[in-house]
Parts: C-alpha cells; structure tokens; sequence
C-alpha cells in the first residue's frame, strides 16, 4: 500500500469500526435513550471524518464538540430565549464571516508593537487597520504615534463598536464600520491585514492597484500566494506570529 494511503486507511478502518461498535453495543448501553451518547459517537465519527479529509485542527475540533454541547445543553432545560441571545452575540461578532473568509482574530501586545515600529518616522504618517476587531492594535498605533492618522475597518457590529469605544479618547484614530474591500488604499503609508488564506490573493490585486510606491502591505500570519515578502517579522509570542511585509 502507497505511504500516503496507510494513515486514512486507519482512519478509515476505526471509523468503520466506530461504527459497528456503536451498533453492536447499543443495547447494552442503552444508547437509544441517552441523547448525549448518540452525539458523543457522532462527534467522534465526525472528528475522524475530519482527519480523513485532512481539514484544519480547528475544524476537526469543531466537529468532535460540537453535537456534544448541543446535546449537554438541551439536558440543561435552558429557557428558549438563551438560545436566541446567543445566536444573537454570534451574529454580532461574527457578522457575514461566512460570506468574507475573514474570521476575527486579534492582534496581541507584541504584534502591535513590532507593527508600530515599521511605521515611517516622519510625521503625518497615516496607516489602516483592515478588519480592525476590537481596536487594540489600532489604538496602540494611534497612542504611540500622535503625530499619525490612523483609521480601522470592521463590518461585524460588536467589535466595531468596541474599537469605536477603545479609540474614543484617540483625536487621530477613526473607526468606521463597513467593508474594507470598497475602501480605497491609495491614501495610507502601511495596510496591516490579519484576514485568513482565502482572500490573500484579492487583497494583493487591490493592494497592487491602489497602494502607492513607497507603501507597505503587513500580513499577519497569512503571506501572499506566490509573492515573495521583502522581510518576514517573527514575533516571539506563544503562536509563533510572523509579518509578511510587501513593499509597493
């Protein structure tokens, strides 16, 4: 058998026999009538389904937790409008991540520090934050450089209302909520993005179209497809971050 074939035919070969398992025993656990046992097997086939199509850690999870929860929760006998208010505080959060591929990540205290210090020295520097979240990278430009302007984007209406909130105090840092993608770039010294793999190859072609020369393009974590960075900033925080730095 082919090397790259052994390990999804494990994989296949224990979801096979989760399978049978769960059939043969149910009797004997009783697992027609125990809800969260039927979603803790489903989660672990879903997991292993998962690992067989090679899908994200994340992802896999995802599946292996989520049918459990579902099920733990609906034993909790939980009034019906916690569940609305929760799927209403996703949605705010979350907002159109569906539709973007631009889920919220955060940028940390060491990130914005070493995004600060590309910054040009001269003054009337002016930078944007693409998908600003909750603000804290972009107050922490604005209140090291008050000699900048400084904006952030966010569509989704929570964090846009706590980077809002966070940059009150800040007279040459805006937040405005909207998407990010109708925003011209040509204005700006430096574009900081942490978005996800997806729309990495989109935002180089608007980068390239409306950047000026002399402006830079920093990515967190995500390098452009076959562009080659001018430099690449290792952050020496717990995840490893790296910023992929794109000189126009």
């Amino acid at each position: 058998m082919p090397p790259l074939l052994i390990q999804p035919g494990i994989l296949l070969g224990a979801l096979l026999a989760a399978l049978y398992s769960a059939t043969d025993i149910s009797d004997a656990l009783a697992i027609e009538n125990s809800p969260f046992l039927i979603a803790v097997i489903q989660g672990v086939i879903a997991f292993l389904a998962a690992t067989l199509l090679s899908q994200p850690p994340w992802w896999r999870a995802i599946h292996l937790i989520f049918l459990p929860l579902v099920a733990g929760a609906l034993q909790l006998d939980l009034p019906p409008w916690l569940y609305l208010a929760a799927f209403g505080l996703l949605v705010s959060v979350y907002w159109r991540t569906f539709r973007g591929d631009v889920p919220l990540y955060l940028s940390n205290q060491a990130t914005a520090e070493a995004a600060r210090a590309l910054l040009p020295k001269r003054g009337g520097v002016r930078a944007i934050d693409l998908g600003a979240g909750t603000g804290g990278l972009l107050r922490h430009l604005a209140s090291g450089r008050p000699d900048g302007l400084f904006t952030g984007i966010e569509h989704a209406p929570l964090p846009f209302l706590l980077a809002r909130l966070a940059a009150s105090d800040l007279s040459n840092c805006t937040v405005m909520r909207g998407d990010f993608w109708h925003h011209p770039l040509g204005p700006y010294d430096m574009v900081y993005a942490f978005l996800s793999p997806l729309p990495m190859p989109r935002l180089w072609e608007k980068a390239k179209a409306e950047m000026r020369p002399g402006s830079l393009l920093v990515s967190n974590s995500f390098p452009v497809p076959d562009v080659e960075p001018q430099r690449v900033i290792e952050i020496a925080d717990r995840r490893g971050t790296r910023l992929y730095c794109y000189s126009m």
